[in-house]
């Protein structure tokens, strides 16, 4: 993909879900409309293709507050050049414009301002920016690592379909560091570690956004990472990763292998038993997509053993989606795939309700699957009140295109029960919010 000289107008316009220019300027000419009350308002695609290059002059007035009310901040926080007379007011200028019902809205302001170095005019960030002679250090790299655990909180909240190409410019940024910037021995190898984690919350959110290919590649280039630069925490990560790919890639034996040799890279760090719980689970997935009941139940236990020990101090960011929701929502999908369905309701129902709003992702996984399972066991009652909450989280902000993908099984599920008013209602539902 190709980078604009203005990313932080780029990068906010991504996160809105406006993957072209021509999307863009519709949408700042529908803003300014609206803000302006002038319904001959208009900003067209070659006035935003100037925003977008490098260092473009500050707009007019009219175009500034379409702007702000399309961004919820103003052109001196969108890459625009201000003129030397112009006097901000800071204060004024960071505030956000959100309507606290319209979640899409805050979606989108979340993706746009939080843990993105280019999107806030810190004098870190402004050093961050690849030109020969930059000089880096413990404040830009402690910088780098806040912004990739913010993608991957995101991530966890609101999924990767909006994510995947923000995370993908601010990788670009970090190896354009990596090319150009000068820093210590010490701080190249963290430069190279922060690369390596990116690229597999990258190969992730690809994962999650459904874009399997472009997920396997990037899969396969941190790993590649991991192998020459012997970061053994970052090869378990990825083959984790790579283990649950398998399963929804229909190769269940390629996950198990998979999470056995992540378990054997966790051996040589020492992992706590967190990590071995994610991995142990990992297994068992893979071994449910075989049909293979024996196996698939030890690596439950072994799940369960291993996470009942505790929270370790080492536990690495990435096992903190694993908490007790999470996996009994794992075990139940392990027991939808073994065909269990009684016992698949009770787990992802259960699973639910425990989940909290910051694993809003998985949960809208879980009421899926839930729905799935629970149609399997001809109870409507809970295939539809499951099915409209994930259209809830759907309709609240929550982007996944793999739930998306489970609700359409769902859909298709449904239509042998068309006779139900309940069911008609559902279908009906679902139509509209997974097209």
């Amino acid at each position: 993909m190709r980078t604009p000289g203005n990313e932080k107008l780029f990068a906010a316009r991504v996160a809105k879900g406006w993957f072209s220019q021509e999307t863009a300027a519709e949408g700042i000419s529908d803003a300014g409309r609206d803000a302006l009350r002038n319904p001959d308002f208009y900003v067209g695609v070659r006035t935003y293709r100037r925003w977008e290059a490098a260092n473009p002059a500050w707009p007019r007035p009219d175009r500034a507050t379409a702007l702000r009310a399309a961004f919820g901040r103003g052109p001196e926080h969108l890459g625009f050049q201000p003129p030397v007379d112009l006097q901000v007011d800071e204060t004024a200028a960071g505030l956000e414009i959100i309507d606290p019902v319209n979640r899409r809205q805050a979606l989108s302001a979340a993706a746009a301002v939080i843990g993105l170095p280019w999107l806030a005019p810190t004098p870190s960030a402004a050093a961050a920016t690849g030109v020969p002679g930059t000089r880096i250090g413990r404040d830009e790299i402690d910088e780098l690592h806040a912004t990739a655990a913010d993608l991957d909180a995101i991530d966890q909240q609101f999924g990767g379909d909006r994510l995947w190409r923000v995370a993908h410019s601010h990788l670009q940024r970090v190896h354009q560091l990596i090319d150009h910037a000068t820093y210590s021995e010490d701080i190249g190898q963290e430069l190279h570690g922060i690369a390596g984690q990116l690229t597999t919350s990258l190969g992730w959110f690809c994962y999650d956004a459904d874009r399997q290919p472009a997920a396997r590649m990037y899969f396969s280039e941190a790993l590649n990472t991991a192998m020459l630069a012997g970061d053994e925490a970052l090869a378990t990560r990825t083959l984790s990763n790579m283990a649950r790919q398998a399963v929804d890639l229909g190769k269940p034996r390629e996950a198990v292998r998979f999470a056995r040799i992540a378990q054997s890279h966790a051996n040589d760090w020492d992992a706590t038993p967190r990590v071995s719980a994610l991995l142990a689970i990992r297994q068992a997935q893979g071994y449910a997509a075989m049909g293979d009941e024996m196996n698939c139940t030890a690596a439950i236990r072994r799940a369960w053993k291993y996470f009942d020990r505790g929270t370790d101090d080492r536990d690495p960011e990435w096992t903190g989606f694993l908490n007790e929701a999470e996996l009994v929502c794992l075990e139940g999908m392990c027991r939808l795939d073994l065909g269990q369905h009684k016992r698949a309701v009770r787990n992802l129902e259960r699973s639910a309700a425990l989940q909290d709003v910051e694993h809003s992702r998985n949960r809208g996984m879980c009421l899926a699957k839930l729905s799935i399972a629970a149609v399997q066991d001809r109870d409507l009652d809970r295939t539809v009140a499951a099915a409209t909450e994930s259209v809830r989280l759907i309709s609240s902000g929550m982007t996944s295109a793999r739930n998306r993908r489970q609700l359409t099984l769902v859909r298709d599920s449904l239509h042998h029960h068309r006779d139900h008013p309940q069911a008609r209602d559902t279908i009906e539902l679902l139509d509209h919010h997974i097209a």
